[in-house]
């Protein structure tokens, strides 16, 4: 932590405003006269440094008690320009110097804030901001969550501090929280990186950064909300100069595999990706863009946000305040001449309205949907306002997808899992004669996995379900050719995962149990 280099400039030339005169508890007196408090002198700052003032000597010099641990560098330099005179240190034990900072009377900068006018207050937050403790702190989580390969961040505000976790293959981790007097200096940091008001602690905001680390490149998206201990935020993490996966490498089956390749290259249609948030829907977008000819057709995304640039794509970032909203962006896409639109997400009405259009238009259209199957994909776009017979006419496809946690390899063991796990499967599928699990190790962070991979639910739009959907009469989800079985199409897919030794009938069911 730093003292603000203006405010120490302004009191060097007198028109720095002074608190009031320390009066410091009998036995700490000395000299002439009392050292005044400046304004910006805070007693996280003291604490921070382990040192506190406790007065003048008889040649002016300014007494200081320090800790055996105290940050002097810093401290003695600062405190000497902000006093105007030179800083005598004397050593003494931390517990003497906290009674000092306490008997100082000086607040707290989180207790200052009442009194200050919201400019005073977002002056002493961006100072704060600044210090090198925090920015180092900053610097390392996000430097950690890119080592460990975390897709989120999480700084938690609790009673003492914050708590820091890491979304690692989508299940959080424990990671190294701020020192409890950083927490609102991290967070000023964070909302300044990312353009928000550092003054505004009472609504929730949201914006973003870009930063680069060696030859990376990452967007992150930066959401703050206030909660009962203070202000929590998460940052998503993307990395831009990530090379887009390809449809081989998702971990679909063969016949799936095959199926799918057909559904990307028709000419024209509707072919959606369903799943909830962080299932790898986009991923799976990209993959089969790049299944596509990119270099003799026009292809067009429209994306909140854009998670990957792609050569010879173009692609349109939605930005709300700026108006460009999906619906927006499709109405002018549409007379850009595409041939492959990609639109992030069907969310309402009209821009479901627009797909459907596209599609029915001669462009082949992909794009994704919170369902938990791939057959509620139908009955959703119903409830979005979609004709049954448009509907019909355009869909081709739909596939759901969940992403499970791959065994660590380095720390293999077989094991046994208890009756009520397999039962699920014994009365459908063969069991494998041994199963196994990673034990946790260095490597996997003690979690027994590391890395994700796919497990899916493909359904093929024939002829007949297309009348049926057209005519409104279907009743019932159909049994498809890809993934036809006796139970649940995810679970069916991600055991052969199980018996190939990829993951663990626990991890399966956690995940894909619909």
């Amino acid at each position: 932590m730093r003292l603000d280099s203006a405010l120490i400039r302004k009191m060097l030339a007198g028109r720095a405003r002074l608190a009031r005169i320390v009066h410091l508890p009998t036995g700490m007196r000395s000299g002439p006269a009392q050292p005044l408090v400046p304004k910006g002198l805070t007693a996280e700052y003291l604490r921070h440094h382990r040192v506190c003032p406790i007065g003048v000597a008889e040649d002016g010099a300014i007494r200081m008690l320090a800790a055996p641990d105290a940050q002097l560098g810093d401290s003695v330099n600062e405190l000497s320009q902000a006093y105007g005179a030179v800083v005598r240190t004397e050593p003494a034990s931390w517990s003497v110097v906290s009674d000092a900072i306490a008997s100082l009377g000086v607040a707290d900068l989180r207790l200052e804030q009442g009194g200050l006018a919201e400019e005073e207050i977002s002056a002493d937050l961006r100072d704060l901001a600044s210090q090198p403790p925090v920015v180092r702190y900053v610097n390392r989580i996000i430097r950690e969550a890119v080592d460990a390969g975390a897709s989120d961040v999480h700084l938690e505000a609790v009673r003492d501090g914050a708590v820091a976790r890491l979304r690692i293959d989508g299940a959080l981790a424990t990671a190294t929280g701020p020192a409890p007097q950083h927490r609102e200096a991290v967070l000023s940091r964070l909302k300044l990186l990312a353009g928000l008001d550092i003054a505004d602690t009472r609504t929730p905001q949201d914006g973003r950064l870009r930063v680069r680390l060696q030859a990376r490149e990452l967007d992150i998206r930066v959401s703050t909300v206030p909660s009962m201990h203070g202000e929590s935020v998460v940052l998503r993490l993307l990395d831009r100069s990530g090379r887009p996966t390809r449809l081989e490498h998702l971990g679909l089956s063969t016949t799936m595999h095959a199926a799918l390749r057909d559904l990307v290259q028709r000419s024209h249609g509707l072919v959606l990706v369903t799943g909830p948030t962080g299932s790898g829907k986009t991923t799976t977008l990209y993959a089969a863009l790049h299944d596509r000819d990119l270099r003799s057709e026009k292809v067009i995304t429209v994306e909140d946000p854009i998670e990957y640039e792609l050569q010879d794509v173009v692609q349109v970032p939605v930005n709300r305040t700026a108006g460009v909203t999906f619906s927006e962006a499709l109405r002018s896409l549409l007379r850009q001449d595409p041939d492959v639109m990609l639109i992030g997400e069907l969310r309402d009405r009209e821009t479901t309205e627009l797909a459907i259009q596209a599609a029915l238009t001669g462009h082949q259209v992909f794009s994704t949907l919170h369902t938990n199957d791939a057959w509620t994909a139908i009955p959703r776009l119903m409830d979005l306002g979609v004709a049954p017979y448009l509907l019909g006419a355009t869909i081709n496809g739909v596939l759901a997808q969940r992403l499970v946690r791959r065994n660590c390899t380095d720390c293999l063991e077989t094991y046994r899992p208890t009756p009520q796990q397999t039962r699920e499967f014994e009365t459908w599928l063969p069991l494998p004669s041994e199963f196994v699990r990673g034990a946790g190790c260095l490597r996997c962070r003690g979690t027994g996995f590391r890395g994700r991979t796919g497990v899916f639910e493909l359904l093929l739009v024939d002829d007949r379900l297309r009348d049926e959907i057209a005519s409104g009469s279907v009743q019932r989800k159909p049994t498809d050719a890809v993934s036809s079985h006796a139970g649940s199409a995810l679970l069916a897919d991600g055991f052969r995962l199980i018996q190939a030794a990829q993951t663990t009938i626990e991890e399966l069911l956690r995940v894909a149990r619909t």
